[in-house]
Formats: C-alpha cells, sequence, structure tokens
C-alpha cells in the first residue's frame, strides 16, 4: 500500500503540476488503466476510431501528409483500421529530416524541440507537443503501478541524456526533491563514482531504480566485487529502458538487488511502445501506438509470430505526426496473450537495432550475442566493445585491468570471432582504461556497420 506521502504526491502535487503545465497525463492515465482491461475487440475498435480521428487532422493539418494523400488519391476515409496503413509510404529519419517544416500542423500549439541521442548514427531532430507528452507519461505511469510503484515513491534514475542532464536547475532539483527522484549521471562511471552510486542506492532505498541496463548490469558487478549487499533494501523493481536488454544482465541485476527487471522498449522519436508487466509480458500501448512488423527487405506486413522491423504510427502525435515511422528495430508480436489477463496485445523476441547484427563472410546475419558471449564468458574482461567495421575486419576493444592481454586470452577471442563470421576474417584488438559510452550515454556491445 502506498504510503501517505506517496498518495498526496500522486493524487495532489504531481496532478497539479500536469495541469499547470497544460498536460492531459492524469485523465489520459485513468483511461488505459480501464482501457486495459477490455476485450480485445472493444480495444481494437477503440484503436481505429483515435486512428480515423488522428489521420484526418493529418489530413486537414499537415501539409506534407495533405499533399501525399492527394498524390496518391487517398481520403481519411480510406484508413479505417491499422491494416488501411499500408497504403501509406514509410516514414524516415530522411524524410522527417527534408520535409520538417512541412511535418507541422497548422493548427499546432506550443512545441518543443527534441533529438534522438544519435548511438546509432546523426541525431534526429523533431517537434512533440503537450498532447504526445502527456501520452507517454501516462504511459510510463500506468506501467511502473503494474509494480507497485506510484510518483512519489522513492526513486534513483541513471540517466545519461544531455537534454535531462542539462535541466537541472534550482526548480528542477526542487521538483525532484518534492517528488523524491534522485538523477544520477550514468556518464563515466568509474569504479569510485560507482561505490558511491551503490551508497546513495543504501542510504536511500529506492522503491524503484530505472535506467539503462548497462549502467545497472555494471553496478551489479561492483557490489559483487566488494561484497556490497543489496538484498534487504525492498526495492520493487529494476526498471530498465532505452538500450536491449540481455538475458546475462536480467539475471545478474536480480541476483543482486533482489529485485525482478521489468524491461520498457521505445524511443525519444517512436514513444514508449510496449513495458513488461509482473507476469513477463512485453504489453504494447495499444491505445496510443499502431505497431506494423514489417519484412526491411521488401515493406511487406508480417503476421503475428514472425520478426522483422518494427513500424509504428503514435496516435498523440497530430502537431507533428509520426506515420509508418521505421525505427530500425526488430521484433515480432505474439500469438498469444498475457496471462496477467489485460488484453493489451505483446510484442516479443525484441531484438534492437538491424546494427546490433553482424554478417559472416558468406553473408549468414547472426545476432551480436553471438560475438558478445565470446567475451562475455572470459574471465578478467571488464568491459568491451565489438565494431565489425567491414566483412573482413571486425574491431574488439576491451578492458583488462590486470595488465597486458594474455596471448591465449587474445588467441581464444580471435579464434572465437572467426569461428562465427569467417576464417579469413581479420581480428584487430585494442586494449583500453575505459570504453566509452555513445553521445546519448548509453552503451553498444556490438556496433556493425555492415548490416547498417
Amino acid at each position: 500500500m502506498s504510503s501517505l506521502y506517496t498518495r498526496f504526491i500522486a493524487q495532489l502535487v504531481f496532478p497539479l503540476q500536469e495541469w499547470l503545465k497544460k498536460h492531459d497525463t492524469v485523465r489520459r492515465r485513468r483511461a488505459l488503466e480501464h482501457s486495459q482491461w477490455l476485450p480485445l475487440e472493444q480495444l481494437t475498435a477503440l484503436q481505429s476510431s483515435t486512428l480515423k480521428r488522428f489521420i484526418t487532422q493529418a489530413y486537414q493539418q499537415v501539409p506534407y501528409y495533405r499533399e501525399l494523400m492527394q498524390h496518391l488519391k487517398l481520403t481519411p476515409a480510406d484508413i479505417k483500421s491499422s491494416a488501411d496503413l499500408a497504403k501509406l509510404p514509410f516514414l524516415t529519419k530522411d524524410i522527417i529530416r527534408q520535409q520538417f517544416d512541412r511535418l507541422k500542423a497548422a493548427d499546432a500549439g506550443p512545441l518543443k524541440r527534441f533529438n534522438t541521442g544519435g548511438s546509432s548514427g546523426a541525431p534526429l531532430i523533431f517537434l512533440l507537443g503537450n498532447e504526445r507528452v502527456s501520452h507517454d507519461v501516462a504511459a510510463k505511469w500506468r506501467a511502473t503501478r503494474w509494480w507497485g510503484v506510484d510518483i512519489g515513491d522513492k526513486e534513483i534514475v541513471a540517466w545519461g541524456s544531455p537534454i535531462e542532464l542539462g535541466a537541472q536547475d534550482r526548480a528542477r532539483v526542487m521538483r525532484d526533491l518534492l517528488f523524491r527522484s534522485q538523477l544520477i549521471p550514468a556518464f563515466d562511471l568509474t569504479e569510485q563514482k560507482q561505490l558511491a552510486f551503490l551508497q546513495r542506492i543504501i542510504d536511500n532505498k529506492p522503491k524503484m531504480l530505472f535506467g539503462y541496463p548497462s549502467v545497472y548490469h555494471l553496478l551489479a558487478q561492483t557490489a559483487q566485487k566488494h561484497g556490497i549487499d543489496l538484498t534487504q533494501l525492498g526495492i520493487k523493481v529494476v526498471f530498465v529502458t532505452s538500450e536491449r536488454l540481455y538475458p546475462y544482465q536480467r539475471e545478474l541485476i536480480e541476483q543482486v538487488f533482489a529485485a525482478p527487471v521489468a524491461n520498457g522498449y521505445g524511443g525519444r522519436d517512436a514513444g514508449f511502445i510496449a513495458h513488461q508487466c509482473p507476469a513477463g509480458g512485453m504489453h504494447l500501448s495499444f491505445e496510443d501506438i499502431v505497431v506494423e512488423i514489417i519484412d526491411p527487405a521488401t515493406g511487406t506486413v508480417l503476421p503475428d509470430g514472425q520478426a522483422g522491423e518494427i513500424v509504428v504510427t503514435h496516435l498523440a502525435t497530430s502537431e507533428f505526426p509520426f506515420i509508418r515511422y521505421r525505427t530500425g528495430d526488430i521484433a515480432s508480436r505474439s500469438t498469444t496473450p498475457c496471462r496477467c489477463g489485460r488484453s493489451l496485445p505483446l510484442l516479443e523476441s525484441i531484438e534492437g537495432r538491424s546494427t546490433d547484427f553482424v554478417i559472416a563472410a558468406d553473408g549468414t546475419m547472426m545476432h551480436g550475442l553471438a560475438l558478445i558471449y565470446i567475451l562475455r564468458d572470459i574471465s578478467g574482461i571488464s568491459a568491451f566493445k565489438i565494431v565489425q567495421e567491414s566483412l573482413n575486419l571486425t574491431r574488439v576493444q576491451l578492458v583488462w585491468p590486470a595488465g597486458e592481454l594474455p596471448a591465449d586470452i587474445a588467441a581464444q577471442i580471435c579464434a572465437g570471432i572467426k569461428a562465427r563470421l569467417g576464417a579469413a576474417v581479420e581480428v584487430e584488438i585494442e586494449q583500453l582504461d575505459e570504453i566509452a559510452a555513445e553521445k546519448s550515454g548509453k552503451y553498444r556491445y556490438v556496433v556493425s556497420k555492415v548490416s547498417a
């Protein structure tokens, strides 16, 4: 049961803040908590109704989509359901850059410029309004409440985005203090800073940890190394997002923090696409987001159960529409419902960006995990990054704190990579003092310049 202070924040202070910001977050979260239990047929009808209104707004107010649909001889009446979206072409980052001004709705209210972290290429600049922000916050709020965590409960956030970290003015600091939320930079995590981070977790006993899985996996390793016990803190959930969550990361985080790991999938551009419930299902934000799974090569929409690229239509982006936006991420939609009873469809086999895949010299595509496990299972390597420069060259960056990398370990790494990518592939090993994060603060363990 929530504390009196948490109820005060969640039921009075936060709603007041959102009202002052002209956000519709509170009403939206209540609607989402009702709709998640509707029969799937009703939920689908609700989504279709929202989609029709959204497409009509785009046609009437957004120059790019009005001219595009007229060129295709389409009217809003031609888009009645998610299946009809295939009549429209995809939206890509290049199109957004080229058509930026014409993607803004004529009746848009105040919009803020946002950008992606650029961990997989040049950052994308786009616009968000109060409608989109309200819906995203509501979706996250619903998901954390699945785990018994509400706004006002103690949380520690490990984040690395320059946007968030640059907003630490006095008002933000006071707000976080009031909401009992601590933001800790995920940049430059030296061992000393990790130990200080762990001490803050121990001192504050947060109900939720939120942030990058790579950061909490690193903290779990450091806690193990120093014999720091984190199992008695009462943490209800470690909510991770913004990076690919690997099984070995989940296993260690859950073991060290004695708390379940909840995965959240989405992006600043595409929105909060799916969140994991306590029963294990990755529920789509179905009321707000239409997710199509396509064949990356042909663009054909694939049936449930088949893996392909995730394409998103965010129904709360009427002021700067994201319609059939290609994310570059790979996943499939489940063919079975979740045992939790929510009718929200499930996303599964989320396998990260296409650049998280590598291609062998013979053309075989495989997930980056095939290379990750080679290094992860070698005792003594504290950090690593694998960069596939070409079909003929793969570079391995690693940290070996014990000194110079032994020749037999180097040979083991080379042999393992050659066994997977091809005997003729050149493997270069670069020993570093640390592996730098991307500009966004995220860590990418595998980068393929071939699959990109």
